[in-house]
């Protein structure tokens, strides 16, 4: 399979990512840079975490209108399959492919640790492949509030669009399990298609045994197992 992982100026997670993709998932990846307009005929697309173009105006504001997503954003449209992780999930949000928005936390700080996660739904191509209905990833992130109206919140709940809440230990989705005041403790969604996908954790900072914790792995390999069966 062959992957594609944008890099913008500000990423810091592209080579994580890469990294897992190569050396833990053995799959092709090749680097788009934000100035290509050419996709090279990848099958899957994933924003990395960092801080694109430095954060200014808006997490994702700027990047949203690089010549690369005029590219990614027809993929999508097209049915190709896009995730972003952190800062990838502010730009797919600022540039429609997914609902609602992410704001400042809510204690005005930049939030790094480990968060507990509720797998909300099993039945899309990053979650199909977890048993465990807790998982534990690292969060990284100032800006990671879910927010949404009212009428979008519904829709997600409706058409199952939740992929992760953030939770304690035990599954139990609560304010204090809650790190940066995300609507709903809502940590992952996707768009009604199921094609596109955002999620603020790190899988890929918890895809390698040596760091202790293997919980985003399972992420990687459900895309493995749906896509190559």
């Amino acid at each position: 399979m062959k992957f594609g992982v944008v890099v913008f100026p500000g990423s810091n997670c592209d080579m994580d990512m890469i990294y897992v993709l190569e050396k833990k998932m053995k799959q092709q990846v090749v680097r788009l840079w934000h100035k290509d307009t050419d996709l090279q005929e990848v099958d899957f697309i994933i924003i990395p975490g960092g801080f694109s173009y430095g954060d200014y105006l808006r997490s994702g504001a700027i990047a949203r209108f690089s010549p690369i997503m005029k590219e990614v954003i027809g993929f999508a449209n097209s049915g190709g399959y896009v995730m972003g992780i952190c800062n990838g999930f502010q730009i797919l949000t600022e540039s429609g492919l997914l609902p609602g928005a992410l704001l400042h936390n809510t204690s005005h700080k930049f939030i790094c640790k480990n968060t507990y996660l509720k797998v909300i739904t099993k039945n899309t191509l990053i979650t199909n492949k977890y048993s465990k209905e807790v998982i534990k990833i690292p969060i990284a992130h100032g800006e990671g509030r879910y927010f949404s109206d009212e009428k979008t919140l519904n829709s997600l709940v409706d058409n199952n669009q939740i992929l992760f809440k953030y939770s304690d230990e035990n599954g139990d989705i609560t304010e204090l399990a809650n790190p940066n005041g995300s609507l709903m403790n809502i940590a992952g969604v996707c768009n009604i298609d199921r094609n596109i996908f955002g999620m603020m954790p790190h899988p890929e900072r918890a895809s390698d045994n040596e760091l202790g914790n293997q919980d985003g792995r399972l992420l990687f390999e459900s895309i493995l197992n749906e896509v190559l069966a």
